[in-house]
């Protein structure tokens, strides 16, 4: 059986993964790629990359494709273009980008250490009015909120 870790190592053998500073070089030499968001609504709209869209991982593949409710035009016309997919620790953006090579999209890649490692790196976040989210409140709004019946059990 495989567990969620494993599924992500998996992809990540196909996958590539760029990290923050990268990402932040690029944009400012003048690099447009989509910065393709695949985090919850909810996550997306406490704060964001400047300029992502928001597409949840759940919708990911009609969301890919004409004809669906989900259809977002930029994705389904760009199989060809650069494409950064995000999330808040790189896991889900691994098992998104791999789904989307495997659709047929050629030039994608997973923000390793995501929207997290992109706050450590001090790059600007806003939220969803725009305006700018500082480091220390990113973080806080980032933290992991395990609930007690979420741990894994202790062996005896």
């Amino acid at each position: 059986m495989k567990r969620y870790d494993d599924l992500v190592a998996e992809a990540l053998t196909r996958v590539q993964e760029i990290m923050p500073w990268d990402l932040s070089r690029s944009l400012a030499a003048g690099s447009k790629p989509i910065l393709l968001d695949v985090r919850e609504p909810a996550e997306f709209s406490m704060l964001r990359i400047p300029g992502a869209i928001n597409v949840p991982r759940g919708v990911l593949e009609q969301s890919c494709e004409w004809d669906y409710d989900e259809t977002v035009p930029l994705l389904a016309a760009g199989r060809e273009l650069e494409i950064v997919v995000i999330c808040r620790s790189g896991k889900r953006s691994a098992l998104a980008a791999d789904m989307m090579l495997r659709m047929g999209y050629r030039n994608v890649v997973s923000l390793r250490t995501g929207v997290r490692g992109w706050n450590d790196y001090e790059q600007p976040l806003v939220d969803a009015a725009g305006n700018q989210i500082d480091a220390d409140t990113a973080d806080e709004m980032l933290a992991p909120r395990l609930r007690p019946e979420q741990r894994k059990p202790k062996a005896n």
